[in-house]
């Protein structure tokens, strides 16, 4: 029976590509050591999946920073800003479009479908001179061969590529970037005919845009191109894998009727609907890659259940013909669980990291071929028993207090018009108020004494007075730039999630669970495991000790449960919504004690609310209508004169401008700068928006310190477009990252370019 495992993460059990690709950019060590540290990671991943007794085992998936940057330097598509001139491109060309350079950008990066995983754009147009300039795939291939593994070679389909990418600067916007296609084709062709001299049998093209809504003309351009290559791939194995998402009957019959395909590739797990399309019709003779190992999440497979599935599914296709994959590449999951030396031992029960997930993928195969390992799989059902009736997952109280919400949409009782006048009252704000989005920077001696603090060198008392004294500068600073609404700073937190998820209970953090999110940037999502609920109060201690510090308004500063939920990996066992309602009810009880201790503006970060939207336009309004809700849960309890503030950062906003408007904030900043014009012209289109807002003023993502007039110059633009009484002056997100030497004089010349506005507006009046 085969097993085939879609594809690997590359940063290895503890991070070494992260950190050699770090030092190679400091200058800190060669070419040579980066693709040694590389070649090892590899090998490493062919050996664990070669003992694991996988069949189909991928290469190609590796990468220096992005799967789909290394199929634009195969077809040579470096866009001209690079300076490149041909011949195969090496690491100076390749990280230059990854991260620009000294003198010129890099190329955009957005996110890989729903996933928190981002891909560089190709920027495309009708005079890129396609050709074929990295020789990655083919090297890979032989490179595991050589090592006495035959892979099969992934590369990113011709069609999702194209689809995935955008047209080029000075391009126009509606140009067709399919028309493309006969000019890559050719390119794909030459690696194919490399991989075959090398001795490839299969071949595997991950085509996942087939999961998304497609007109038919998009569709056409699949069977277009299948059939181009499809004397090329003549001799070899086709697998086109799809993943994310079900497949819709239309993309389907295309999908099963593609010329030269052999094999097809589905999620099984977030894409159960597949199943009756194949128990419909599957084309006779093709293989079936069954992913039913979840590739996005951390739980251990119910083996059971995966192999009954399994079972029906061979019914269908042939016992020869079915092969047990994962759902989609486990990039998208922490490495090995084998570094998790802390972790609760009944908890690391219900865990499985890629490593793991490779067993289980084999385990399942065997089983089917009728070699049961009865062990592996009775301490699987032992892991789900425990699991379904442990206590520590299971809160009668949490779970009645989340029914109990479905009544309700939880709406503040008064509209936002009259709410911001009792604030303004309360606030007594002058016009433009300022103010930060809530961090400033984290220096060395402040990570270092929460870093001593953690390990216990520290004691609390002195820990707390650190901590102090950092928030009375922080204070003192804003005091004396003149900054309306304050800030506290955040001394005391790593990270927005992290830091509220320690609090909570139902959470667990891992000790190497780390998730690429771009090139060298890794991410460590907390786990949800059980019933949320607040023990004590998070954030009050801090909050009202700032705010005793000074006479002007001081923020409390919460991340919102959509975030939290988006940015986790979430308990499998129940619905998304419910565990994002759980959430919404602690921060809550969290908003509502701020408020008891005197706190008057309380900021609730919603980041990442359009990160969990649906692929499919059809399931979006009902996760945008529960993320919305419990937004409003948070808040709904507090009193007319309290303000609510809301930050988002910039993606694609336009598109759901309604459901933010439906959050009914007080106040909402958002991250703009990099993005102006786009985001302005929801507001020029006539959309009413009656709330305050602070589209951001300056891009904090840089070392650029913008002057005086150029921020007074993005303010009235705003202007032109929105109400003088509700336009608020502030950065685009948290100056964490930044140094003081950048923030002080960036800070001072947004307040001044707010001041000579008032000035200006109250001579015109």
């Amino acid at each position: 029976m085969a097993s085939h495992i879609v594809g690997y993460p590359r940063m290895g059990p503890k991070r070494e590509l992260k950190f050699a690709l770090e030092s190679f950019w400091d200058g800190k060590s060669s070419a040579e050591d980066l693709q040694k540290v590389a070649a090892d990671l590899r090998e490493s991943i062919w050996k664990q999946m070669t003992d694991a007794g996988i069949k189909y085992i991928p290469s190609n998936t590796f990468s220096y920073y992005d799967q789909m940057l290394d199929t634009t330097a195969m077809l040579g598509a470096v866009p001209p800003r690079y300076g490149w001139n041909g011949g195969e491109i090496g690491f100076d060309v390749y990280f230059s479009m990854a991260r620009g350079n000294a003198s010129v950008p890099a190329m955009e990066m957005t996110k890989w479908f729903d996933t928190n995983y981002h891909f560089i754009v190709p920027e495309l147009g009708p005079d890129v001179n396609f050709s074929y300039a990295s020789h990655k795939a083919v090297t890979e291939y032989k490179e595991a061969k050589a090592l006495g593994v035959d892979t099969i070679p992934v590369l990113i389909g011709p069609v999702s590529y194209l689809l995935l990418s955008k047209p080029a600067k000075g391009v126009e916007k509606t140009f067709s970037l399919l028309s493309l296609l006969g000019k890559i084709l050719p390119i794909y062709k030459e690696v194919i005919s490399e991989l075959k001299e090398a001795g490839a049998s299969w071949i595997q093209f991950d085509e996942p845009t087939l999961v998304m809504d497609l007109e038919s003309h998009k569709l056409e351009a699949f069977t277009e191109a299948y059939s181009e290559l499809e004397s090329t791939v003549s001799g070899l194995n086709v697998l086109i894998e799809t993943y994310f998402a079900d497949i819709p009957a239309k993309q389907y019959k295309t999908l099963t009727s593609l010329k030269g395909v052999t094999a097809l590739g589905f999620d099984l797990v977030r894409g159960t609907k597949t199943l009756d399309l194949i128990k419909g019709e599957f084309p006779k003779g093709k293989y079936l890659f069954a992913g039913v190992v979840d590739g996005r999440n951390i739980w251990a497979n119910d083996l059971a259940a995966s192999l009954s599935t399994l079972e029906a599914l061979e019914g269908i296709v042939g016992k020869d013909k079915l092969v047990v994959s994962t759902s989609c590449s486990l990039l998208h999951t922490a490495v090995d669980l084998v570094n998790e030396t802390k972790l609760d031992k009944e908890i690391k029960s219900w865990l499985a990291f890629a490593a793991q997930k490779v067993v289980e993928v084999n385990a399942l195969a065997k089983a089917l071929a009728g070699e049961k390992d009865e062990e592996f799989f009775s301490a699987n059902v032992a892991a789900h028993t425990s699991r379904k009736s442990s206590p520590r997952v299971n809160n009668e109280a949490v779970q009645k207090a989340a029914a109990a919400l479905k009544g309700s949409d939880h709406r503040r009782v008064t509209n936002v018009s009259a709410r911001l006048d009792a604030q303004q009252k309360k606030l007594n704000l002058p016009i433009l108020p300022t103010t930060t989005i809530g961090s400033f920077p984290q220096t060395m001696e402040l990570r270092k004494v929460r870093r001593e603090y953690k390990a216990k060198k520290v004691s609390e008392v002195d820990y707390v007075e650190a901590i102090k004294k950092e928030i009375s500068k922080v204070v003192k600073l804003q005091e004396e730039f003149d900054i309306d609404v304050l800030v506290h700073g955040e001394p005391e937190r790593n990270d927005m999630v992290e830091y509220f998820g320690e609090q909570l209970s139902g959470f667990v953090f891992s000790a190497n669970g780390w998730v690429q999110s771009y090139g060298s940037r890794c991410v460590k999502p907390p786990i949800i495991y059980g019933d949320v609920s607040r023990p004590k109060s998070m954030t009050v201690f801090w909050s009202a000790l700032a705010q005793s510090m000074t006479s002007r308004p001081m923020k409390g500063m919460l991340t919102g449960p959509v975030t939290i939920l988006n940015w986790s990996f979430v308990r499998n066992d129940q619905p998304r919504f419910e565990t994002c309602y759980q959430i919404a009810l602690a921060i809550k009880d969290e908003v509502e004690d701020l408020e008891k201790n005197g706190i008057t503006v309380i900021q609730i970060d919603e980041a990442a609310l359009r990160e969990g939207l649906p692929l499919r336009k059809s399931e979006q309004a009902f996760y945008l209508d529960w993320a919305v809700h419990s937004f409003r849960i948070t808040n709904c309890g507090v009193q007319d004169t309290t303000q609510i503030h809301t930050h988002m950062c910039y993606s694609n906003f336009n598109d759901i401008i309604h459901s933010i408007i439906d959050m009914d904030a007080d106040v909402i900043t958002i991250e703009n700068s990099r993005s102006d014009e786009k985001l302005l012209s929801v507001f020029r289109e006539g959309v009413k928006y009656g709330a305050g807002i602070g589209p951001g003023v300056y891009d904090i993502h840089s070392p650029r310190i913008p002057s005086t007039e150029e921020i007074a110059d993005r303010i009235n633009k705003m202007l032109a477009v929105l109400e003088t009484n509700i336009l608020w002056v502030n950065p685009d997100c948290g100056l964490k990252t930044r140094k003081y030497t950048e923030v002080k004089p960036a800070l001072k010349n947004m307040v001044d370019a707010a001041k000579l506005l008032r000035t200006q507006l109250a001579s015109a009046k």
